[in-house]
């Protein structure tokens, strides 16, 4: 048995474990809305090795982490709707920066649709377009249609990756499984603190 997959810290047995639990998809839906609305760490970290070492239900795993993903959204959208007057600060301080907010809410202003679609395609934070979003007024069906666009095309794009490539990105992901699962702990370790600390 290879390195990487043995002992009890092993990430494959940990996704192995993961995969036969008949609360799997509710797990990663919890986990794909914490990563909409808190977590600032990439639910990619989950979704690519499991959907590497369990391929039969990557289009499942893609299609319980957009919908995670949509429900936080929406809330983060009528939290800009409802709580911007009272709790606004405090929200877009949690959430990002002002400076963030004011941008992406001059952005949704003079691009809208585009703007939400872009930003829900690379791998950065979704709360401040989700706000700004509610706060602008913006269509809250023409706002969940982009972000199922962008959410979307990141998710299952990732799993066409696997379809794809399935056999080279395992061996890949058996070499360097353990310091990616390490440094993705650290990463949340530090953001907790973080978090705690002011």
């Amino acid at each position: 048995m290879n390195s990487s997959q043995s002992g009890i810290f092993s990430p494959r047995m940990w996704l192995d474990r993961l995969d036969k639990s008949p609360h799997a998809m509710l797990l990663l839906f919890a986990l794909s809305f914490m990563e909409t609305l808190a977590v600032p760490i990439p639910i990619e970290v989950v979704l690519i090795p499991w959907m590497i070492c369990h391929p039969r239900r990557k289009w499942l795993i893609a299609g319980t982490a957009l919908a995670g993903n949509l429900s936080a959204a929406v809330l983060g959208y009528y939290l800009g709707v409802f709580a911007m007057d009272q709790w606004g600060e405090a929200l877009v301080g949690f959430f990002g920066s002002q400076e963030a907010f004011d941008e992406f809410s001059s952005r949704i202003e003079e691009d809208g649709f585009m703007a939400i679609v872009a930003i829900g395609i690379v791998p950065i934070p979704f709360q401040i377009a989700m706000l700004a979003a509610g706060a602008a007024g913006y269509p809250v069906l023409l706002f969940g249609l982009a972000a199922i666009i962008s959410r979307g095309a990141r998710y299952f794009g990732l799993a066409l990756l696997v379809q794809l490539f399935g056999r080279s990105a395992v061996k890949l992901w058996e070499r360097h499984s353990k310091p990616v699962g390490l440094a993705g702990l650290g990463l949340l370790a530090v953001w907790v603190w973080f978090k705690l600390s002011t």
